[in-house]
Order: structure tokens, then sequence, then C-alpha cells
């Protein structure tokens, strides 16, 4: 087979293989390229609790008997070291409450209190008016109020480049924050067909969406939460791959010099062959 032949064969696979930018840039515009439009759904909804989750309450008073009535060690934990995870003892594991499979909490001197399917903002009144009844008489319970905050909220990624969980440390988080969050997507992740696995009220739900449109910003599926699993597959059919028309022109290249080395090796081989023969 001639040189010129090897590059007509070679040329299309290799660049087939290459990762184009169409391919892996994001905030594309949408109906362009085959990137997708979205409707305008974005809304942001309060987390609303769910069985398993962990809530830190820390319960301020005035009164040192109601601080110490309510808060195990006397003195709460910073709302960064909470964010970050400070535990041990004297850290927010004393002040952290479990949602049991009947969806409460239990809480000192109150009992059970029920939350699931509240969010940390009904929980604070919810507490505030339960505490300023039992209170009464204990001084200036009027001077009083609840710290509810969800602790160890975590997303997880699988992806071609690996997987792992994340922590979220703050109430907001979006598509973009996760990906950045796990190392991006790698040259070879499928950015058309990102999937969010989440669980709510028993359900598993799995959306699909393309992350490389514009209209991400705007939709449904701009924030994730807590608990859900990012999946990206490989492109499809994609086993290997180049990621830019520099090493495209580089792999051919090689590939022509050490094609040619090997067909000059196979005629000198046959030349001398014949000589031999004759």
């Amino acid at each position: 087979m001639s040189l010129k032949r090897i590059l007509i064969v070679l040329l299309p696979l290799l660049m087939a293989s290459c990762v184009t930018s169409k391919r892996v840039n994001l905030m594309q515009e949408p109906g362009k390229n085959g990137i997708p439009q979205y409707a305008d759904t974005l809304s942001y909804e309060d987390y609303e609790l769910r069985i398993g989750d962990r809530l830190y309450i820390y319960v301020y008073s005035v009164d040192e008997r109601i601080d110490k009535m309510f808060n195990p060690s006397g003195g709460g934990v910073s709302s960064a070291q909470m964010r970050q995870g400070a535990g041990g003892a004297g850290g927010y594991d004393l002040y952290t409450y479990l949602v049991q499979e009947d969806g409460t909490i239990d809480f000192p001197m109150v009992g059970h209190i029920p939350v699931r399917g509240k969010t940390t903002r009904d929980v604070k009144r919810l507490l505030e008016d339960e505490l300023s009844s039992f209170i009464k008489g204990y001084g200036d319970y009027q001077m009083m109020s609840v710290e509810v905050n969800i602790v160890r909220r975590s997303f997880s990624v699988i992806s071609d480049r690996g997987s792992g969980t994340f922590n979220i440390q703050k109430e907001k988080v979006t598509i973009f924050e996760a990906l950045a969050m796990a190392g991006d997507i790698g040259d070879f992740g499928d950015r058309s067909k990102v999937r969010i696995v989440r669980e709510k009220e028993g359900i598993t739900q799995v959306k699909e969406f393309d992350v490389r449109s514009e209209d991400i910003i705007n939709s449904e599926f701009y924030y994730i939460e807590p608990n859900d699993v990012i999946y990206i597959q490989r492109i499809k059919g994609q086993s290997f791959g180049i990621n830019s028309v520099t090493t495209t022109i580089s792999v051919v290249a090689t590939t022509l010099a050490f094609g040619g080395f090997v067909y000059g090796l196979v005629v000198r081989t046959i030349n001398a062959v014949n000589a031999n023969g004759k």
C-alpha cells in the first residue's frame, strides 16, 4: 500500500477521534450544532428535610440557665466550623439531631418533634414556639432564639475521571460548581447526556440534560440537591481520542514516518532476496 493510500485511510480515523470544542465547551448557544433548548423553569425551593438528615440546633439565650438546659457543653460552634465538619468532643456533633424513621428529632426536655418535610426555617419557628412555652418562668424566655442548619450535606459524582463524594458548604450549589468541585468533566465525558439521580420521598428520579447548553442557567437542572448523584458516561464508541488538531497532525506525521520506515525496510528486504536468488 502506498503512503498516499495510508494517509487516506488514517486521516479520517484520526480526525473522527479528535475532541472538538463543540463537544466540550459549556454555555453554547442553544439551537446550533445540535445544542438543545430548555424552557425557563428555574426555581429554587428550600430543601425539605428527609429521614437520615442531621440538624445542627443551638439555642441562644441571655439567661445562663436556659443556655445550659439545651446546649450540652455551653458554647456553640461557628458557622464556618459547622460547614467544614468540625466534629469530635465539643464540636458540632454535640448539637446535631438525626431525623429518625418516624420523621422526628428527639430534642432535650421537649421530646419528639416532627420535622420531616419541613424546611430549616419551619423547624426554627417550631422550636422557638415549643421552647417559649416550655421555659416560661425561667427568666427572660422571650430573649431566646434558635439556630437550625443542615450538616453533612453532600453530593456524588461518577465519571470517566473517577468517582467521589463532595461536601456542600453553602445553601445553593449549581451544576457548574458541582462539576468544578469534582475536577470538571474529562475530555471524553459525554456532556450531552449528563444524568442526575435524585431520591425524593422514597422515589428515585433520573434527570438527563445537555450541560453544554446556555439555557441550563434558567432551567430546572441548574441547582443540585443534597445526596444527588451526578453520572457522566464516556462518549459513545470513544475508546481512544485526540484532543487537539496539533496532536492530530503530530500523530499523522509520526504514523507516516514510521510507515515510510517500514515500507522502505520491506522493499530493501525484498530486493535483497531477489538479488540473492538470481
